[in-house]
Order: C-alpha cells, then sequence, then structure tokens
C-alpha cells in the first residue's frame, strides 16, 4: 500500500461552509507541484462518517488504512453537543502517488459543536460532490428516530454500521430504513467465512439440527441468515469469542479465512453500489 505523498491542511475555528470550501479550492490547487503533471481528483463518492469522541481514534485508524482505495471527499463530523454553538474544522488534501502524478482525495473534519450537532444536514449538504453516491458510516449504535440521524440517512445513498459496536441489537428498526437507503452491516461482512462454508452443506443442512456460538451481532444474523434460507427456526444463539457452529451434534471446521481489517471491511461496503437482498431477509429474519 502506498505512503500519502502529500498532505496539506488548515484548521478554522468558529469558521463557515464559504470559508471551508474557499480553503479546499486553495489546497487543491497547492497540492500540484509546480512544473509537474497536475494531481488526479477521481472522486467515486462523498464519504460520511459520523464519529462521537468515544470512535473518533477508530475512525481515523481506519481511514488511514483505506489509503487510496476509494478517492473521495470524505467528512468526518464530531458531534459535541454539549460545548457552545459553533463549526470548527480540519480541512486536508492527502495525495498518493500514481506514476508520475498522485490521486488525492479531501478529508474535512468538522466540530460540530452545540445546536449543530442536531442539524449535520445543513452542513453537509453544500460539501456533498453533485451527482456522486454518498455513503454514511455511523460509528457506534445509532440514535434511531433523533433528528440528527433522520437527516443523515435521508441525503445518504447508502448506510453502513456496525452492530458489534451496539448495546441493543436494533435490527427491528434498522430493517425499517430499507425503503429510504441501502444498508450495510460489517458484522454481516463479518460471516461472509461461516456462511461460504455452511452453503457447501446443502441440502443435507435442511434437515439437520443446527446450533450456533459466537459474538452476539455475528452470531444472530448468521442465525437468520439460515432462517431466511431455510425458511424454518434455529435454535438460539449461545454467546463466544468466536463464530462456531454445530450440525446434526458435530462440530465444524473454523473455515481457512484471512481476517480482514477494519479499513478491508468497511473498503468492501463502498465497493457496493446497490442494495443487498440476501443481507436484508436475514436482516428481517434477526429483528
Amino acid at each position: 500500500m502506498s505512503g500519502v505523498v502529500t498532505e496539506d491542511a488548515w484548521t478554522g475555528e468558529d469558521t463557515s461552509i464559504a470559508e471551508i470550501e474557499r480553503e479546499l479550492a486553495r489546497l487543491r490547487d497547492a497540492s500540484s507541484l509546480e512544473g509537474g503533471q497536475p494531481n488526479l481528483r477521481t472522486s467515486v463518492m462523498t464519504h460520511i462518517a459520523w464519529v462521537p469522541s468515544e470512535w473518533k481514534a477508530a475512525a481515523e485508524e481506519t481511514l488511514a488504512g483505506m489509503a487510496e482505495r476509494h478517492p473521495s471527499r470524505t467528512l468526518l463530523l464530531h458531534p459535541q453537543p454539549d460545548r457552545p454553538d459553533g463549526l470548527d474544522a480540519l480541512v486536508s488534501v492527502r495525495c498518493f502517488p500514481v506514476g508520475d502524478r498522485a490521486v488525492c482525495g479531501e478529508v474535512i473534519e468538522l466540530a460540530l459543536r452545540g445546536s449543530r450537532s442536531y442539524a449535520p444536514a445543513s452542513i453537509v449538504l453544500p460539501l456533498l460532490i453533485s451527482d456522486l453516491p454518498v455513503f454514511c458510516r455511523w460509528r457506534g449504535e445509532p440514535p434511531f428516530g433523533s433528528t440528527e440521524f433522520e437527516q443523515l440517512v435521508d441525503i445518504v445513498d447508502r448506510l453502513v454500521v456496525d452492530s458489534a459496536e451496539w448495546g441493543e441489537l436494533r435490527y427491528g428498526e434498522l430493517t425499517g430504513l430499507l425503503g429510504r437507503s441501502a444498508v450495510s452491516d460489517i458484522a454481516w461482512a463479518r460471516t461472509l467465512p461461516w456462511r461460504v462454508e455452511l452453503a457447501k452443506t446443502w441440502p443435507g443442512i435442511r434437515d439437520q439440527e443446527i446450533r450456533i456460538r459466537g459474538p452476539r451481532a455475528e452470531a444472530t444474523l448468521l442465525r437468520g441468515w439460515l432462517n431466511a434460507r431455510l425458511d424454518r427456526a434455529i435454535r438460539p444463539v449461545e454467546e463466544g469469542a468466536h463464530l462456531a457452529v454445530r450440525l446434526g451434534g458435530e462440530e465444524l471446521q473454523p473455515p481457512r479465512a484471512p481476517v480482514p481489517s477494519a479499513s478491508d471491511l468497511l473498503s468492501g461496503e463502498l465497493d457496493r453500489f446497490g442494495r443487498d437482498p440476501v443481507y436484508e431477509q436475514a436482516l428481517a429474519a434477526a429483528g
């Protein structure tokens, strides 16, 4: 994976959208080396991340690990409802070498202070790249029904969550969003090796007892998938550190698959531009 070749930044306190756009344009112009080939702006999306303070380090690590895989305009929204009203920004252009040029992406970190935390759409909408899809990674458990969450769901093409980060598995409420936005769950992506392994047991699995053990979110979604595919009830899941399946009383060997990083998992979801009916059926069954 390539390293960042240049990273220019600007910081503004109590700033405005107009000032952010002006500084962003200046940084883009400055990112091309004098006398060299102009850098490539190949954004394929606007990537929004809702990042409460307890998730900030994890979100920044995930973003850094994605490097040049998804050239985009990334908006990191840091809600700070307990602070005085205002908007602070850290704007940067990050460029990665490609031959004699560089591919550049834009990262806009926004501290939404006070009432700004409850009205993100008015800040995000002017910063979206027109005619490109909009993805939102919501860190932690979404506050379903809240003003800030509802506003962002209404402007994005895909909502990406990780239900392993939730205190309560609110799959019924997540299912209720499917008519408004495509939905991805990184916990579902983690079940892929086991889904591939279990698919090899068809059709014999239809009549066998199935017991699933593992982390709550992944095990529940895997059970939901089997419920939907087999059209029959599966025993409640058992808590465990790792996914495991007993089929007909026999413990199956775990899949031999590399463990993807958080960056790899998010990257996979940002490659999806349509709805996933198999996941949606599993989600409905899990809910």
